[in-house]
């Protein structure tokens, strides 16, 4: 007997399932391209999910919270999650890619080979365990979001591992010499919190850290599971991260155990943690670096600390270079070296696909850039918007049938003023204006900033506020010239991107809205943010002078709106009716097509 194969062909299949990955194919298959997600896990979100359970990180600083696909999807989470349930953010995160008429999604689904036509590649060849079958996708076009950049190699495409020798990009986080060294792998561990002394005996198994020799690796970190997710408990930076992940794993979780035994049992503050308890420990490593693709141009350390000015710029981070030192857990000192950098700092499209197979694009920790540059370029809100930017790329490249690097060549402007009206921001650019609004008069019954909502800024920022603010029930109001036929409205709500869904010190924008990674007696549930616009109604103006009731939208939680019209009007008004609890409704953006 011989297992059955199951054939598909798509314009676009992304394989990888995190949150570039799935950004990516949402992306492709909203803009019309028909997309295939291929995941090798049970469920969506990669080191996001319930098998991981890290928290989202992005760029530190005011009003640097990444928007698009991403924030959509963490606002569906407030609205949908209130007690931050890991397994219900994998469940959102199924059910946003579920609902795409374009997109199919191939879970428990592990690519193990390709098929080239000349240098590109032509198919893969996934096996999916559940289903006991094979299944081949054909496409013109790939994307690999798997973070170990699983095709490179199958498909011949150029890549890295390790680091880059100071000298090759004058990179002063450098080693002196090159070697094959990485950042390594965690495990994670959730604690909960009881009414009553909770007792913890360790597995025959588990690491005894109260030997002085052993002592040292926990003493010099921070081991407060209030406070802290343990993301030191890392090992694998000196080996390989993907030959050898399975004996990586079974030595994270012998210290993973041993490292709770210390807190409970052996710390000199064990005693306010007494009536904490396990409540689930990670089995699947999350991984910080393996492989890298060589694209048409390598991201720096130089680049990243001067801000990432490129002239092709599509996404941007904002962490810091938070460079792991490869000995991991076992590394005599803190586990990483920070260094600080601008945020937000641009990254280009020439490092979003392989500079050698023509329809292969690239997102998340498998980009090409060095590995100084990875560790501020790897965290998963940076990989998110990178994977829209190739998932937008992809679906411009599928309807004018060209390869990744001509989109950059030919399509780039397209592209950008794509992700900028999908509510991305693109450092150093604003959105243009364009249809009836633009040259439309403009006015507002109360409030202030009311031209705000046409200057192309849909955030607050360095330079002031970038919002129409008003009270609940003023209207923002645009009169045409002439009737003029409206097809659709777009609006950007405040969604307050300051804000910070747990009151632990993560540093910056850094969030754990898809899940807590430990529960308290007292937690409180998340919540929609106050500032976001709940109910509203969209006016227009009929030739006779009077206004009438076009489309009303009641428990909104979202922060990109577009609202169907339909419909011919001398004038179209915007009027917000309430807030999920800020005083005053705040609007960034207002116009319709």
């Amino acid at each position: 007997m011989e297992f059955p194969t199951t054939k598909i062909e798509a314009d676009f299949c992304v394989v990888g399932g995190g949150l570039a990955g799935t950004c990516a194919a949402l992306a492709a298959a909203r803009r019309g391209a028909k997309t295939v997600l291929v995941q090798d896990r049970p469920v969506l979100g990669g080191n996001a999910s319930s098998e991981i359970r890290m928290h989202v990180c992005g760029a530190l600083g005011p009003n640097r919270r990444e928007t698009g696909i991403l924030e959509e999807i963490q606002l569906e989470n407030l609205r949908y999650n209130a007690g931050s349930c890991w397994p219900v953010f994998d469940s959102l995160l199924w059910g946003l890619v579920r609902k795409e008429p374009n997109l199919d999604l191939l879970l428990d689904a592990s690519v193990c080979s390709c098929e080239t036509s000349g240098s590109a590649v032509k198919s893969v060849r996934a096996w999916q365990g559940p289903t006991q079958r094979w299944i081949e996708v054909f496409a013109p076009l790939f994307a690999d979001c798997t973070g170990d950049a699983v095709l490179a190699p199958l498909s011949g495409a150029d890549f890295r591992v390790g680091r880059e020798a100071r000298s090759e990009y004058g990179e002063s986080e450098a080693p002196a010499e090159s070697d094959s060294c990485t950042m390594g792998s965690s495990i994670l561990f959730q604690t909960m919190e009881f009414e009553t002394p909770q007792e913890f005996v360790p597995p025959p198994w588990a690491y005894d850290f109260s030997a002085p020799d052993r002592r040292r690796w926990i003493e010099n970190r921070f081991c407060d599971p209030t406070r802290t997710n343990m993301w030191w408990i890392e090992v694998g930076g000196a080996d390989d991260t993907i030959a050898n992940a399975a004996a990586h794993r079974d030595e994270l979780l012998r210290i993973a155990y041993g490292v709770w035994d210390w807190i409970k049992n052996k710390a000199p503050d064990r005693g306010r943690f007494a009536n904490f308890g396990l409540e689930w420990v990670g089995a699947l490593p999350g991984k910080r670096e393996s492989r890298r693709y060589l694209g048409d141009h390598v991201l720096t350390q130089g680049e990243v600390q001067s801000g990432g000015v490129f002239p092709d710029v599509v996404a941007y981070g904002g962490w810091k270079i938070d460079n792991h030192y490869p000995k991991g857990f076992y590394h005599d000192g803190p586990g990483t070296k920070y260094t600080d950098c601008p945020s937000p700092f641009g990254i280009p499209y020439r490092s979003l696909y392989s500079r050698n197979v023509p329809n292969l694009f690239c997102a998340g920790r498998d980009i090409s850039c060095s590995h100084v540059a990875l560790s501020a370029a790897r965290v998963m809100a940076t990989c998110a918007l990178e994977g829209q930017a190739v998932g937008t790329a992809a679906a411009i490249a599928a309807r004018d049938r060209l390869d990744a690097r001509d989109v950059g060549r030919l399509r780039l402007d397209e592209l950008r003023r794509a992700l900028l009206d999908d509510d991305c921001m693109i450092p150093g650019l604003r959105r243009e204006t364009r249809g009836p609004c633009a040259a439309a008069e403009l006015s507002a019954t109360a409030g202030e900033g009311v031209e705000r909502l046409r200057d192309g800024m849909d955030r607050d920022w360095d330079d002031g506020p970038h919002a129409w603010e008003a009270p609940a029930g003023s209207a923002a109001e645009y009169r045409f010239a002439a009737e003029t036929e409206l097809r659709e409205a777009r609006i950007v709500f405040d969604s307050n991107l300051d804000r910070r869904e747990d009151d632990r010190p993560l540093g910056g924008n850094s969030e754990c809205s898809q899940g807590r990674y430990y529960r308290a007696l007292r937690d409180k549930p998340r919540a929609v943010p106050a500032t976001l616009v709940r109910d509203f109604r969209i006016d227009r103006l009929c030739a006779d002078g009077t206004w009438t009731r076009e489309a009303e939208v009641l428990g909104n939680h979202q922060r990109l709106v577009r609202v169907p019209l339909d419909c011919r009007a001398c004038g179209v008004r915007l009027v917000p009716l309430s807030t999920w609890g800020a005083a005053t409704a705040r609007v960034f953006a207002f116009e319709t097509t």
